[in-house]
């Protein structure tokens, strides 16, 4: 498989250097109440136990790091007088499985000082966390070598602490809190989260830090694919406080001159973005007048439904491609039109747009595949698309009165195509810049996010998620990340659980079905009970079951830890299930 620069790039593996591994060198997440240099530590601040060995202090230090209060005063309390003052870790966390070895060096790392143990620290990074709060995944070896010295009241400490922190798994997540920081899809006013981190502690700021990811935006990787309605000269007029009767005041300056609908969605953003850290009333003020006008406070109920656009509405339950046409998940029966009734097409696969009004299908035709687009039930056109093969279709959701969207598919592997609608009803396929994915390898899968800004996609075998950005002229899927690679692969199929978690179909015996957030933090495998091995197709949608495919026919589940049950109309071990989008 070829090497992907550019993802490599982004991840820059973890290298030796000055006698410890040298992280990636940025700032921290998240904006954390700073101690100066030298100052008294905070007498709340635990002490490290006494007579500790060299590998424990090594050990609990790293374990430390994970808490962030008063720039980091914990884990300054295992290192000596000179490292502690001079301490400056750099912005980004490398986060490692929790099972870690701490040896004592070898060979040329040994010191015949008996005061002085150096002490090698070997573990698996599971990824880094960058500057912007967003999680980054890639597993590659860490080691760190830390030289520890015994100080004058006996006590190990460590003289020459890493460039930047290293930290646990499960003391990360046990300090860190996942948020949903909400921005806009470039051409609808639907939602799309974006998956950040922010320091747990101290609570009182909690809400404040997540104000503070979104006047700084998106994160680097959705940048040109979402909208942020708060402007660049936005801020807040002191801190994010909580008022005397309990609601959570968010003091807003710049945004003034906004029009009220803008207004409207800047509230959205930030009342959605906060339910994950606060149940509070919020009140949104601008240069201390509320936000929207005559609405001070705000709940998230009192928001319209800003994820329409990208959740099939529950009339529509799915449908299945066997045997070259197509049925209803809901009673089994063929669907009207050539599609199902088998008079015109012999169908490979298909997809139907969100709002059900719409089929796009893959059909056989001439020994080759062929795409077609059109209503739901009747005769769909040819696209001047053709291939020896196509992936199933996946569609973009747009704003337009006819819900038309786009129909995208990767021919023979290599090229990603759009087809647009064009004002006379045909379709006109475009070539999609997906140059950094097939780095990786052959695109097997892509299904677009149902908010469009993201595409899901198996590449080699592995799991990527990439940013759709669009240009005036082009698209472009930027930014791809590979998901759990090394622990992750032989993925056959995936679709959209939700807009922040996939579900994913692989050949691999102990973990066939998987669920995974788009960041890749980490991994859960379902029950593979009542299961026959393999599984070929998988498809999801929010507050819907999720339906597999495998030889016996089809089985649902609706979360990690069920038994699989047999869908109602199983149709044998050919089927490929799928739900709007």
């Amino acid at each position: 498989m070829r090497v992907l620069p550019r993802l490599f790039a982004l991840f820059a593996c973890l290298v030796l250097a000055a006698g410890c591994a040298n992280v990636p060198e940025e700032s921290q997440p998240v904006a954390v109440p700073q101690q100066e240099l030298g100052q008294p530590v905070n007498p709340d601040v635990p002490q490290p136990a006494k007579d500790l060995d060299a590998l424990t202090v090594v050990r609990d230090f790293v374990r430390a790091s994970a808490q962030p209060i008063s720039n980091n005063a914990a884990a300054r309390m295992y290192l000596d007088d000179g490292a502690g003052k001079a301490w400056a870790p750099g912005k980004v966390i490398t986060i490692i499985d929790d099972v870690f070895a701490t040896v004592p060096a070898t060979g040329a790392d040994t010191t015949a000082n008996p005061n002085e143990v150096n002490v090698v620290l070997r573990g698996t990074g599971l990824g880094t966390l960058r500057e912007d709060g967003a999680f980054i995944s890639l597993r590659t070896p860490v080691e760190l070598k830390l030289l520890v010295r015994r100080q004058s009241d006996g006590q190990w400490r460590i003289t020459n602490p890493p460039p930047n922190l290293v930290m646990p798994y499960s003391d990360f997540t046990a300090n860190y809190v996942r948020v949903q920081a909400f921005f806009f899809a470039q051409d609808s006013n639907t939602v799309v989260p974006d998956l950040r981190y922010v320091a747990g502690k101290p609570q009182t700021g909690l809400a404040g830090r997540v104000v503070g990811l979104l006047l700084a935006g998106p994160s680097t990787s959705l940048v040109g694919a979402v909208r942020n309605l708060l402007p660049e000269d936005a801020n807040t007029e002191g801190n994010v406080t909580t008022a005397p009767d309990g609601a959570l005041v968010v003091p807003l300056t710049g945004v003034a001159d906004e029009t009220a609908d803008v207004r409207r969605l800047i509230a959205a953003q930030i009342v959605l973005s906060l339910q994950s850290v606060t149940t509070n009333r919020v009140r949104l003020l601008s240069d201390g007048a509320p936000l929207v006008d005559g609405h001070e406070d705000w709940v998230p109920s009192d928001l319209p439904s800003y994820t329409a656009l990208a959740s099939p509405s529950a009339d529509q339950p799915g449908l299945v491609t066997v045997n070259g046409r197509v049925r209803s998940l809901g009673d089994g029966s063929l669907i009207s039109g050539p599609a199902g009734q088998g008079s015109g097409y012999q169908v490979a696969s298909a997809a139907q747009s969100i709002d059900g009004r719409q089929l796009a299908i893959v059909e056989y035709a001439d020994g080759r595949q062929r795409l077609r687009v059109g209503q739901f039930g009747k005769d769909a056109a040819p696209v001047d698309l053709a291939g020896a093969t196509m992936t199933r279709p996946t569609w973009r959701p747009t704003a337009t009165a006819d819900g038309s969207g786009e129909v995208w598919t990767v021919v023979d592997g290599q090229t990603v195509v759009r087809a647009l609608r064009t004002p006379d009803g045909s379709w006109v396929p475009q070539v999609v810049n997906a140059d950094e994915i097939l780095q990786v390898g052959p695109i097997s899968v892509l299904r677009l996010s149902r908010d469009g800004a993201r595409a899901a996609v198996v590449a080699g075998g592995q799991l990527l998620v990439a940013s759709v950005v669009r240009a005036q002229d082009s698209v472009t899927l930027r930014a791809p990340r590979i998901l759990q690679g090394g622990t992750l692969g032989g993925v056959v199929d995936v679709d959209w659980l939700s807009q922040d978690a996939l579900v994913a179909a692989t050949t691999m015996p102990s973990q066939p079905v998987v669920k995974i957030p788009i960041d890749g933090l980490r991994l859960d495998p379902f029950n593979i009970s009542n299961l026959t091995l393999p599984v070929h197709a998988i498809t999801a949608a929010p507050g819907r079951s999720i339906v597999v495919a495998d030889d016996g026919g089809l089985w649902t589940a609706s979360d990690v830890g069920e038994v699989w049950r047999p869908h109602p109309h199983s149709f044998g071990g050919n089927a490929s299930p799928f739900y709007p989008g």
